[in-house]
């Protein structure tokens, strides 16, 4: 075990002995003290004095404190291991009496000491230890009574520095607890006169013994969370500061003399100068303990006796009370403490104040919330502390001011809800006119103030507090506005290089920002923002919350305070333009009410800040009875009680100027002195003594401020000037006196500075500020949910954007970079959480400019120079991040993100995929994973480009152009900077994932994608404008590609997008004259879309397919390249799509196309194909579809570019059509009522109809192959209509527009063209007359019963009769001379066989008989004889005589009607 080296001298006082953490045995305590007996003894021998009694040998000689220490030996072996029961001061007493003793000189001093503080440390002592309670006050007292004669200056340090060892072992010993506040306060009170003399020492002890203290602050205050609630209760009791510590001084004077600097002659001549603590430097100690004012200081002699008792209590609230008064006491004393040495270190202007500002912080730091619960302490550091506080804030010295802004951030952490006022005082009064240069702080002052507002901002819910406080009170500042704003400026590097101070208040707002973005995540969503609306009139100043703990009630009456207080500085504008305008829009927003009374404009006037304090005084100075009216209620919103005149004067005229006319400011301070007797008469007898008196006092403040005059008024002119003014008699001495010296001193400003700035913190504004920190509203704590963010932000993101930007742009650190960019995306998160689009727009353009994209530099390489440029690359991948996190929330952003992507495409640098990838590969695997059908879709490398050829992209490619440059030159390989270069350029590109932006368009909300789409059109029309370079053209084809891309993307959108892509396209469609590379995008991008959406938008088929009538508008000399390109896109999309194609217009539209395709040979079989597809076996055909794709399939019969095969197998699928009518109509009858049958019928009707006139154009081709099989066709039409019914109408019509028709047309094709045109064109006829007279007789039952049968008849005959005399190539044909009576023969035989041919009476007169015979004599005379021979010629005239009309089936032919007959169907 350690024991103290007396030669030495000097023991640290963090030095611990060893072992001391272990409890001994009874034996090795009692050798433990038994050495320490010795070591003094041994240092006692080396005296003369001592030594010489001690050697004689005679007992009777020796001293008294010798003989304690040599019983105390004799004893201590015989308690064993009893310690704890034996009494501390037996064997602590001889030491103690070393110590105090006056006769022993600074070695034996100094080795007691060490006895006492070894024994303190063996944990001998606790609260179990017998009379423990009796021995610790008596090591205190002892220690601080200690006497010994000095030998010399490095001894006397010694014995100063075991002193302070022995006062920190008493503390931190176990046992300290029974030290009274008395005892703690002597130790506290005698380490501090130590300090105070060690200015005058060495070095060494300075710092022990200043260290020593702050030990002893800290473990003092350290005991407050432990403090028992019932001493808690004790210490409320009041008392007064002045008197406890007047009670501590008596204790402090126990010398007779007092000493200089510690060194003065002992009475003795001769002998050892003594010294004495208890007298050292004690004087300046006392003054500045018992002359400050305290709280607390009227409670009278009651407390005296409370105040003893109190101090005689284990310590605890009062010692630190104590403590903390007395640290404040030195600061408010500091410029007067130990100045008359100038050797004293502690005269420095800046040492005392910064020695009392670290003790208190310490206090603080271990007090903690603690000191909430302890009304006094809490008291103290509302008041005296903080008004120290905020005077020491000003000090010219950065060290004083860091501390004391360390101070805050402490008091801010731990006791802000009950400093709410001072915090605010705080801020606008020392940091924000610190931080700014005008107001005359230096650079220093300045940094160390933003240095300290940083750290606040690192507090994550400072700026939120400052906000829900203060800004949202209309009775405070606006500080986190202030706030903001002086970290903005401060960041922004006006006409100098970044500084230290811009990269802090950078900090500081980024902190500020981030501690938003993170709060974003934080508990439930944002409480609603529900906008405020004042409905009705209420008192603005008279808004209260039900409960300031729960955010369900507290953020909205916040919201609600803040939207009034908005109001009311709108107000304050308007009326400082026109005072009536103001208070009118007030009444229009419900602020006031709809009949002004006086209560609330006074009101209005009190709490509003930014109103025009000259307006304001000339309003309230005015005779109008409602302007006086309205300064009487004015004057009633101060609290003058127990205030002094001058400082009411003050802080009355702080609010308004005062008026120049003398009626005016009678009136005002009429008001005034009227408020302030009702409030605090004090001495004064009546209002008019207080009127009287204020006139006086505004006069004076005049005379002694106004240079203009010359000779002052005297203390005595002033008092002789205010003679029997209260109430005829004098008013006291003393009183007027006081006033004078403070007018003189301070001068009343009676024309306050409008918008100087921030106030400075005068004597009457903390008063008042005091009487306001009573009444204001509780400090509402915020907790890390961003429940008032969305207003926070709105008002510092302009600035911070803009001074980030500006910071941005200067640095040159990589570092200062990122913090940048952290800031930047931070911004981002907080504008897309609340939905702040504008600024989300404002952040993307200003990050854009710093990409260098946008406006190219002029460098030769600029792929080289951008992956040199750090910023530009970070500013590059800070964009795209924002745009593929926050998309949602960019409106016009997304043009300056399209200029970075299309510059990065001009320079080659784009990935390929970028829109490939989002139109063809995730949209297959999205079809995959949704379990849709995969449609075979068009990709670029499908479409072989008809226009100027792409170069090559991607950054290998332009790697690649880097490396063989056209030049003359030997090519160079590129230095490895270069590659260098490259590669962070590639890096860069893929960390920006811009592929992702249009790939994941899907995700992004209507109006942001909408805006995508916008923006895509403007920039591929902003290229097409002009005289458009193959650059500009490649620019508009990626654009439209991109357009595509999102689309096809956003097919659920497609509503959205649709009318937008369509303009487009249909511009560029019906712009373009010749074949360009757009045109070919343009076209094959809207087959390509309405491939992929047909499947899927049913609803929106129509337009999709409406819109590809774009593509037969195409220009032909634009069409011509691309027509079997589109045809085969279009037979795709047939393929894919025909069952969701299912109106007549979208099936007129393919069909409109592939009828072009029809006339083109590269074209036609593609087309053909689709028309296949659809017709075969009337896969795809449909009532909607039938009648166009018959009118196709004619054109494909008759078009001549391709094999007359292809034009037969055309007239095949007309033909096999007949049975999809059948089909319809046997459907029709078992499904439909008779009604939608009937009518299904007639279009079947009319379809079958269009069939057979298209057919009939074919019969009439110049191919002899073509020509007659289309009449076979038609035939198979005509003939096999078995399985639905037709009228009898249509038979009618297929007669006369079809077939009679097509005979007439074929023989005058015979009769007038070449041979060579119609080759073989007398087979037709003859194939013409066959068709007519099978079709003829397969429906002579059903023809019969038409009224224009007759009419039919002669139809057929006269035909037959043409074509019998008919000529071709010049004479007539044998061919046709032999068939048509042969025909002619066989019709007539089978209608006479059905009784259709019949000889009729003479009364019938143009009868079906001689009508018939007529015109068959003219083609072969022979023919009667041959179908009615001689014989049954005789019967039929014989019977027709007779009036009978035999008929075979037993019918009568005379009496059908037409009419009748077009109402019944004819059979098959």
């Amino acid at each position: 075990m350690g024991r103290l080296r007396m030669q030495s001298g000097i023991k640290a006082i963090e030095e611990e002995p060893e072992d001391s953490d272990c409890s001994l045995k009874g034996g090795a305590l009692a050798c433990t003290v038994n050495s320490e007996v010795g070591a003094v003894l041994a240092v006692m021998r080396r005296n003369v004095r001592w030594g010489g009694r001690y050697m004689t040998g005679d007992d009777q000689l020796e001293h008294s404190l010798i003989q304690s220490l040599k019983s105390l030996r004799k004893q201590i072996f015989s308690w064993q291991n009893q310690w704890q029961s034996i009494n501390p001061a037996t064997y602590l007493e001889p030491f103690l009496d070393l110590i105090r003793s006056n006769e022993t000189g600074a070695p034996i001093t100094s080795a007691a000491l060490s006895s006492v503080y070894k024994i303190l440390t063996l944990d001998i002592l606790d609260v179990n230890t017998v009379n423990v309670e009796h021995a610790m006050p008596l090591v205190v007292e002892a220690v601080t009574s200690c006497r010994f004669e000095v030998t010399d200056p490095a001894s006397e340090e010694v014995v100063l520095m075991k002193i302070l060892q022995v006062f920190l072992a008493c503390m931190k010993s176990k046992a300290s607890v029974v030290l009274s506040n008395q005892h703690v306060c002597n130790i506290v009170n005698t380490c501090f006169r130590i300090v105070h003399q060690a200015g005058s020492k060495g070095e060494l002890l300075q710092r022990i013994a200043r260290h020593t203290m702050h030990e002893l602050v800290r473990c003092i205050f350290s005991h407050l969370p432990e403090i028992d609630k019932t001493e808690h209760l004790l210490a409320n009791g009041g008392r007064s500061s002045k008197q406890e510590l007047g009670g501590l001084g008596k204790d402090y004077a126990l010398s007779s003399k007092k000493l200089d600097n510690g060194n003065d002659n002992s009475e003795h001549d001769g002998q050892m100068p003594s010294v004495g603590l208890a007298s050292n430097a004690s004087t300046g100690l006392r003054v500045s303990f018992t002359e400050e004012n305290t709280v607390g200081a009227d409670n009278g002699e009651e407390a005296v006796s409370n105040d003893s008792h109190l101090m005689t209590e284990p310590y605890g609230v009062p010692c630190m009370v104590e403590i903390l008064h007395f640290l404040c006491a030195l600061l408010d004393d500091a410029d007067h403490i130990g100045m008359v040495s100038r050797s004293n270190s502690m005269a420095s202007h800046e040492d005392v104040p910064l020695f009392a500002l670290g003790l208190i912080n310490s206090a603080i730091e271990l007090g903690g919330p603690s000191i909430r619960k302890q009304p006094k302490l809490l008291a103290l550091i509302q008041d005296e502390l903080f008004r120290n506080l905020m005077q020491f804030g000003l000090s010219m010295s950065p060290l004083i001011l860091s501390v004391v802004c360390g101070i805050v951030l402490n008091l801010y952490h731990h006791l802000r809800s009950e400093l709410k006022l001072q915090l605010e005082a705080f801020f606008s009064c020392v940091i924000l006119r610190l931080a700014q240069s005008r107001h005359g702080a230096s650079y220093q002052q300045q940094e160390v103030a933003m240095e300290a507002l940083v750290d606040f901002c690192r507090q994550r819910t400072f700026m939120v507090e400052m906000y829900a406080n203060f800004d949202c009170d209309i009775t405070c500042s606006n500080v986190f506005e202030d706030l903001a704003n002086l970290l903005s400026k401060s960041a922004f590097p006006v006409n100098y290089p970044l500084s230290p101070m811009h990269i802090l208040a950078l900090d500081g707002l980024i902190a500020v920002i981030q501690g938003m973005a993170e709060r974003i995540g934080n508990g439930p969503p944002v409480l609603e923002q529900v906008p405020v609306d004042l409905e009705e009139y209420t008192p603005f100043w008279t808004v209260k919350c039900e409960n300031y703990a729960d955010p369900n009630h507290w953020v909205p009456f916040v919201r609600r305070r803040k939207y009034i207080k908005r109001r009311l500085m709108i107000g304050a504008d308007h009326f400082n333009r026109d005072p009536k305008k103001g208070l009118e829009f007030l009444q229009g927003t419900h602020l006031l009410p709809e009949k002004l009374d006086p209560q609330s404009v006074a009101c209005f006037f009190r709490y509003t800040a930014g109103l025009d304090k000259n307006l304001v005084g000339d309003f309230l100075g005015n005779h109008d009875d409602f302007c006086v009216q309205v300064l009487h209620e004015f004057a009633g919103t101060f609290d003058f009680e127990d205030m002094n005149l001058d400082t009411a004067l003050r802080l009355f005229l702080e609010t308004f100027r005062l008026p120049g006319e003398s009626q005016k400011i009678q009136r005002v301070l009429e008001a005034f002195s009227e408020r302030y007797y009702e409030q605090s008469p004090l001495i004064l007898a009546n209002k008019d003594a207080a009127l009287l008196l204020s006139y006086s006092l505004i006069m004076l403040n005049t005379d002694q401020h106004n240079v203009q005059v010359k000779k002052k008024m005297t203390e005595e002119d002033f008092i002789r000037n205010n003679r029997h003014i209260n109430g005829g008699n004098d008013l006291p001495r003393e009183f007027l006196s006081e006033l004078y010296h403070s007018i003189c001193k301070n001068e009343i400003r009676t024309t306050p500075e409008q918008g100087a700035g921030y106030p400075e913190m005068t004597p009457s504004r903390w008063i008042d500020l005091m009487r306001k920190s009573k009444k204001t509203a509780p400090f509402i704590m915020c907790d890390s949910r961003p429940f008032l963010d969305h207003g926070m932000f709105a008002i510092m993101s302009g600035p911070t954007i803009a001074a980030i930007s500006v910071v941005f742009d200067h640095a040159e650190s990589e570092d200062v970079f990122q913090t940048c960019v952290d800031g930047f995306l931070a911004v981002a998160k907080i504008s897309a959480c609340h939905h702040l689009e504008d600024v989300l727009d404002d952040l993307v353009v200003s990050l854009c400019k710093f990409t260098t994209l946008i406006n190219p530099s002029s460098a030769e390489e600029p792929v080289l120079a951008f992956g040199d440029d750090t910023k530009a690359r970070m500013a590059t991948v800070t964009v795209f991040t924002i745009a593929n996190e926050y998309g949602d929330y960019i409106r016009t952003g997304w043009r300056n993100i399209l200029d970075c992507i299309l510059r990065l495409h001009k320079l080659g640098l784009l990935p390929a995929r970028v829109a490939s990838d989002a139109a063809d590969d995730l949209e297959v695997a999205a079809d995959l994973c949704h379990g849709k059908p995969v449609t075979s879709s068009l990709s670029a490398s499908q479409i072989p480009s008809m226009g100027t050829p792409r170069r090559s992209s991607g950054l290998m490619g332009r790697f690649s152009q880097l490396l063989s440059l056209d030049t003359e030159e030997p090519r160079t390989q590129p230095t490895e900077q270069q590659l260098a270069a490259h590669q962070r350029t590639l890096q860069t590109i893929q960390k920006c994932h811009i592929d992702s932006i249009f790939t994941e368009s899907k995700f992004l909300q209507a109006d942001s994608l909408l805006q995508l789409a916008r923006a895509l059109i403007w920039a591929a029309g902003r290229s097409q404008k002009g005289n458009s370079s193959p650059e500009d053209e490649d620019t508009a084809v990626f654009c439209l590609e991109l357009l595509i891309a999102i689309t096809l993307n956003n097919r659920d959108r497609i509503f959205l997008l649709w009318q937008g892509v369509y303009e487009h396209i249909s511009n560029i469609v019906q712009s373009t004259v010749m074949p360009c590379a757009l045109v070919e995008r343009a076209v094959f991008g809207l087959l390509r879309i309405c491939q992929r959406l047909l499947p899927y938008k049913e609803n929106l088929a129509d337009e999709l397919l409406r819109s590809l009538q774009l593509v037969s508008k195409l220009d032909a000399r634009v069409a011509d390249p691309y027509c079997e390109n589109i045809t085969q896109e279009v037979m795709r999309l047939v393929k894919a799509n025909a069952t969701h194609i299912r109106s007549q217009m979208g099936w007129r539209t393919i069909t409109n196309i592939l009828s072009i395709t029809a006339s083109h040979r590269e074209a036609s079989e593609a087309g053909f194909e689709a028309l296949m597809f659809i017709m075969s076996e009337g896969a795809h055909l449909s009532p909607a579809n039938y009648i166009v794709c018959v009118d196709t399939a004619r054109q494909f019969a008759e078009s001549r570019v391709g094999q007359a095969e292809r034009s037969m197998r055309a007239l095949d699928l007309m033909a096999g059509s007949v049975n999809c009518l059948a089909r319809w109509s046997r459907e029709a009858k078992e499904a439909a009522a008779q009604e939608a049958a009937a009518k299904m019928s007639q279009d079947i009707g009319e379809m079958w109809l269009r069939l057979v006139q298209g057919l009939r154009k074919v019969c009439l081709d110049q191919r002899e192959d073509v020509r007659n099989h289309a009449l076979s066709s038609l035939q198979r039409c005509l003939t096999g209509v078995d399985g639905f019914s037709l009228l009898y109408s249509s038979w009618l019509q297929c007669f006369d527009l079809v077939i009679f028709t097509m005979l007439d047309d074929l023989l005058e094709i015979a009769q007038g063209h070449s041979p060579k045109d119609y080759r073989n064109i007398e087979g037709t006829l003859v194939l013409a007359l066959k068709l007519l007279s099978k079709v003829f007789l397969q429906l002579l039952n059903d023809l019969v019963q038409l009224t224009t049968f007759c009419k039919l008849w002669l139809g057929v005959l006269g035909r037959m009769e043409k074509y019998m005399k008919a000529k071709v190539r010049g004479k007539k044909s044998e061919k046709l001379q032999e068939l048509v009576p042969e025909l002619l023969k066989n019709i007539l035989l089978v209608m006479k066989a059905r009784g259709v041919l019949v000889c009729r009476s003479a009364l019938g007169g143009d009868s079906l008989w001689e009508l018939t015979w007529l015109h068959a004599n003219n083609i072969a005379p022979s023919l009667q004889s041959e179908v009615f021979p001689d014989q049954e010629l005789e019967q039929v005239r014989k019977q027709s005589e007779t009036g009978g009309v035999p008929a075979s089936d037993g019918s009568v032919r005379s009496g059908v009607t037409l009419a009748d007959s077009e109402g019944a169907h004819a059979g098959g």
